[in-house]
């Protein structure tokens, strides 16, 4: 039996890397509170590798009530403070901040359009975009899609949302597919 062919930085991570590409990644994503936990983690990504974050996964499921938006858009000064002492998340003053502050500006995102996702698949038309990339350096970090949703969400009043964050956004929640076409997962 052959092994499955993965998409290079999935093939080079470890199981928790490798579960995540062939389970999650690309996937298309229209949960609210999924793709909220999405634009948390990926911020939290800021500067960190993939991996510091995915290990960390289950504490920024704790820390921010399974990232259901209105509970996180309550949560006062005094229980993120708590983040920076007593969590394993990623103990950044900023970064612990701008969730509630998303949480805040996705409920009126929410409010106007309807949903998180119809705010979200906007920029790509509401329909994945199939890209056919056949080695990894192809792959973008940004592109003009990413700059849209950056420039436009950074309006909206949301941090942690440069053009790079917003394209893994995008690449994790099914908005874009940049499975390589030699991996296993690029047509499913």
């Amino acid at each position: 039996m052959s092994e499955l062919v993965r998409c290079s930085w999935a093939a080079k991570g470890g199981p928790e890397e490798i579960a995540y590409h062939d389970t999650e990644w690309g996937v298309p994503q229209h949960d609210d509170a999924a793709l909220f936990e999405m634009l948390t983690l990926e911020g939290a990504q800021a500067g960190l590798s993939w991996r510091t974050v995915l290990l960390r996964r289950p504490a920024y499921r704790a820390a921010y009530h399974g990232f259901d938006i209105d509970r996180v858009a309550a949560m006062d000064d005094a229980a993120l403070e708590a983040l920076l002492t007593t969590s394993p998340v990623i103990r950044h003053r900023q970064k612990i901040w701008s969730v509630r502050e998303n949480a805040r500006v996705a409920q009126r995102v929410i409010a106007r359009d309807g949903s998180l996702d119809a705010y979200l698949w906007q920029f790509v038309g509401g329909a994945p975009v199939v890209n056919r990339w056949t080695e990894g350096k192809q792959v973008p970090a940004t592109t003009p899609a990413s700059d849209r949703m950056s420039k436009a969400m950074r309006k909206e009043g949301f941090r942690f949302v440069g053009s790079t964050i917003c394209y893994a956004f995008m690449q994790a929640t099914g908005m874009v597919n940049d499975h390589l076409v030699s991996c296993f997962r690029h047509d499913h």
